[in-house]
């Protein structure tokens, strides 16, 4: 009976009634509702017809199909009722032929009609699976059905008359063929692969297992559901993972995913059709745990005390090695470096050694005894992977001292310009050019020499830096150029270990002083 009002968006709905006898044998009949139309009175009116067809493998014997009434002739009568489809569960076991209905027209009572039916499984593919005979009009059935190969077949059934001019419209039936569950579920691949990061939440999805099932998807016998059965290891609890039953989603149940004790886990999955009550199939899922930067490099030494020569650019001034838990080769394992404290100015530089497990510490500007003779230096370690969780940066203390070195002595400026008449005479004093030892902490005495004189014009007092004429210069010499004479002076020191020399360019700049008469 209709209980509510329904609404049949599809047309019709399907659903099944499910009997079991006193012996406790079950039995089941479909029931098809359909929207069909009448027509009464000019008016077009919707009702509901409710229509059912054993699901047995062997119909009743004295189901009739009726022909709609027609008009005597070679006129087709109008269709006036649809026959509703009816139901045969596949793989049926016979024996075959195997009866299916009777099909009669209301002219078999007044003379004698034959029967043939078209359509798929008579005439076409494939064909001969149904027949019917000629003057009885039952229906037979050949063979076993099988759902998976074909769900319904469309069957014309013909009427017409033995020796006297009746043709019945062609009836159509619709058979269907009910699942039976005979199919098991089918994992699209075995086995599956999957990574889960070791520090991923509970409740992350990370893979996804699926099955297929050939059987009916609208009934139990396509439903799929899934499950976990065993994880291999079982550490360091053995409900590490969960399954949606449903999607065959794989997530994250428990915390303590650990890559460095435990990489890979092997889990076995099944697949089982009418909603975990049918048949079973076996999977795996090989899940790899993928590093997660849980472990912060340390520094092997967190003290170091180097000594670094001053003035040197590029020198290397310490390499601070360091050991990583996380797994090789992964932006959680390689590492980079940072000074953090004591190079306000910007000396030193550190980078990341070939090794990836060292930072290497070089001067990037010249150092200055003088000025700053240790440097303590604060050097950080982190990995190009953040860090997962709160951790704690490793820090490691290098105290830098500046080795002195013998600076050479510098003239000021590097280049003097004087201005003299080339026929200043000899021994005449031009200018005292000094330089100073730029070494405070120690006392060098500071000798001159000339370094380069082409002309061979001046000469220098080794403890004053006095130049004089030596012999007369010549602004028209070849080694004047453009009315200036360049000469090398150097300042030497005493240091007996690295004595060191600077030198100071000295540009006299001729006057002409010759006399030009003219004649008249």
């Amino acid at each position: 009976m209709l209980k509510r009002q329904v609404t049949l968006h599809e047309g019709h709905k399907v659903f099944s009634v499910d009997a079991w006898d006193s012996s406790g044998k079950k039995h089941t009949v479909s029931v098809r509702v359909e929207r069909v139309h009448h027509h009464h009175e000019d008016h077009h009116m919707d009702t509901v017809m409710n229509i059912s067809s054993p699901q047995m493998e062997s119909p009743a014997d004295d189901l009739v199909l009726m022909f709609p009434k027609s008009s005597s002739g070679l006129k087709r009568a109008k269709r006036g009722l649809v026959i509703p489809p009816f139901f045969i569960l596949e793989d049926g076991k016979g024996p075959f032929p195997q009866k299916l209905h009777q099909i009669k027209s209301d002219f078999d009572k007044e003379v004698t009609m034959q029967y043939r039916i078209t359509g798929e499984g008579a005439d076409l593919e494939p064909k001969g699976t149904f027949f019917i005979e000629r003057l009885s009009g039952n229906l037979f059935m050949t063979r076993p059905l099988d759902r998976e190969k074909k769900a319904s077949y469309r069957l014309i059934v013909h009427a017409t008359g033995v020796d006297v001019n009746i043709v019945e419209a062609p009836m159509e039936i619709i058979v269907n063929v009910i699942d039976r569950n005979d199919n098991k579920p089918v994992f699209t691949q075995n086995p599956f692969s999957g990574n889960v990061p070791e520090a991923a939440d509970i409740g992350h999805e990370f893979m996804t297992v699926t099955a297929t099932d050939a059987d009916d998807p609208e009934t139990d016998n396509g439903v799929i559901s899934y499950s976990i059965v065993k994880q291999d290891p079982e550490l360091p609890k053995p409900n590490l993972f969960t399954i949606n039953s449903v999607t065959g989603g794989i997530r994250v149940n428990a915390s303590g995913l650990e890559r460095e004790k435990w990489s890979r886990y092997t889990v076995l999955i099944t697949a089982t059709d009418r909603a975990g009550e049918g048949y079973v199939t076996n999977g795996t899922a090989v899940i790899t745990v993928t590093d997660s930067n849980d472990n912060a490099p340390q520094f092997e030494q967190t003290t170091h005390t180097v000594s670094v020569p001053e003035n040197k650019v590029g020198a290397e001034v310490a390499r601070l090695t360091v050991t990583d838990g996380d797994e090789p080769g992964s932006p959680a394992w390689s590492t980079k470096y940072k000074i953090i404290g004591g190079d306000k100015s910007g000396f030193f530089n550190v980078s990341t050694g070939p090794s990836q497990l060292e930072g290497i510490i070089t001067t990037v500007k010249p150092l200055d005894f003088e000025k700053n003779k240790q440097l303590i230096l604060s050097v950080i370690v982190e990995n190009d992977d953040p860090f997962v969780g709160s951790l704690a940066t490793s820090t490691a203390t290098v105290t830098v001292n500046v080795e002195d070195v013998n600076e050479p002595p510098e003239f000021n400026p590097k280049e003097k310009v004087i201005f003299k008449p080339e026929d200043s005479p000899v021994d005449s004093e031009l200018v005292t050019y000094k330089a100073t030892d730029p070494d405070t902490g120690k006392s060098h005495k500071i000798t001159y020499k000339i370094g380069s004189d082409p002309a061979g014009w001046l000469s220098v007092t080794p403890d004053t830096g006095v130049i004089k004429v030596r012999s007369l210069m010549d602004r028209e010499s070849p080694l004047v150029k453009d009315g200036k004479y360049r000469a090398i002076i150097l300042a030497l020191d005493n240091d007996g270990e690295a004595p060191a020399t600077g030198t100071g360019t000295l540009v006299i700049e001729l006057e002409d002083s010759s006399n030009t008469f003219c004649l008249k």
